[in-house]
């Protein structure tokens, strides 16, 4: 595809930063009324790298956002010393959503001439295409953050107007073996596997009432807020992502108290279903105790332990396979790859015990 060059890199560079760069780091914190060492703590948890005190690299629409940020700690809606947190939070989420928009609009910066050879636009088409797609893509993004802050502000009042502390379940869906299989990928082909299974989990995810939380490339950690949910979830994903051609997927799954902090959440939960996921044979979900027992109160999934073993922070930890419910005693035999030694004495019927 034929590059741009640098008029159309400055074009649209002037439309996107609403002007031209103007202003030094110490000049914009001067305008901005703040000092120079909180202005740079903030640009750098918004992930962009420093820049020297001499160079002119911020504009004025730099200038409107640290006065809009004034006006929300001064209104108490924001604190000062949460403000480097929100911006990191926010800096990663959108700057994955950028670098995806950036292939969309280089993608729509060619044309292709009367001969049938793909040229790159001019600096005024290059403006004109920009400056219809901007106004259309701030419309949806503004529409799915609402809807999902609509989501999350029910999720949350519905619980009690609770905090940032709730009973969750939380899981891992790692693929099998994905890293000796990505060597001997070309670039392309591992981009299309890992959108597959971003996409693949996403939907699944959604369909049983989950939310994806983040993807590393080879996993998926998500959320639920029942036990039931997330075990639908832990054994539809690996259904739905099969085929021969694709590395396999096993789940593990735990149910607890979490710290829900800026999209992310943290707990001793987090690490048991990472440990739960690193025991799972391919394709089979694992779950701990306190899940697995509310899986037997809710009924509609058959639970069964395996023997506790010792992983790294935890010493005699008990994994329970989670089967669907049209599984039979006489399928007991063909346990998802686990072997008749592999599971304690007591069978799935009886209570749950740690």
């Amino acid at each position: 595809m034929p590059l741009p060059g640098p008029d159309v890199r400055e074009a649209l560079e002037r439309l996107l930063l609403d002007g031209p760069r103007r202003y030094t780091r110490l000049q914009v914190a001067e305008l901005a009324g703040m000092p120079p060492q909180r202005t740079q703590r903030l640009w750098r948890a918004l992930g962009f790298p420093d820049a020297a005190d001499d160079d002119p690299v911020f504009t004025d629409a730099d200038v409107r956002a640290l006065g809009v940020v004034s006006q929300l700690i001064r209104s108490g809606f924001v604190d000062e010393d949460t403000e480097s947190s929100i911006a990191r939070a926010m800096g990663q989420a959108l700057s994955r959503l950028a670098d995806w928009q950036a292939d969309m609009l280089a993608d729509a910066l060619t044309r292709t001439d009367a001969g049938g050879e793909r040229r790159a636009a001019s600096p005024e088409e290059a403006v004109a295409v920009a400056s219809a797609m901007l106004p259309r893509m701030l419309e949806i993004q503004s529409y799915v953050w609402l809807r999902h802050l609509a989501a999350n502000a029910d999720r949350l009042l519905s619980a009690g107007g609770s905090g940032d502390r709730r009973e969750l379940a939380v899981g891992f869906a790692d693929l099998v073996g994905y890293t000796s299989r990505s060597r001997g990928m070309g670039g392309r082909e591992l981009g299309a596997m890992v959108e597959d299974f971003e996409s693949t989990a996403a939907e699944v995810i959604a369909r049983h009432h989950g939310r994806v939380v983040k993807t590393v490339g080879d996993g998926v950690l998500f959320t639920a807020a029942s036990a039931t949910a997330a075990a639908d979830i832990g054994l539809a994903l690996p259904d739905a992502w099969a085929a021969p051609e694709r590395p396999p997927l096993r789940v593990g799954a735990a149910y607890g108290t979490v710290l829900t902090r800026y999209g992310d959440v943290y707990s001793p939960v987090v690490n048991l279903a990472s440990r739960l996921t690193s025991l799972a044979r391919p394709g089979t979900l694992l779950v701990d105790r306190d899940l697995a027992d509310r899986l037997r109160a809710a009924g509609g999934h058959r639970v069964r332990p395996l023997h506790r073993v010792s992983v790294r922070g935890y010493d005699h930890l008990q994994p329970w396979l989670v089967r669907r419910p049209e599984h039979t005693d006489d399928a007991r035999r063909d346990d998802d790859g686990y072997d008749e030694d592999s599971f304690d004495a007591h069978d799935d019927d009886g209570p749950a015990s740690s």
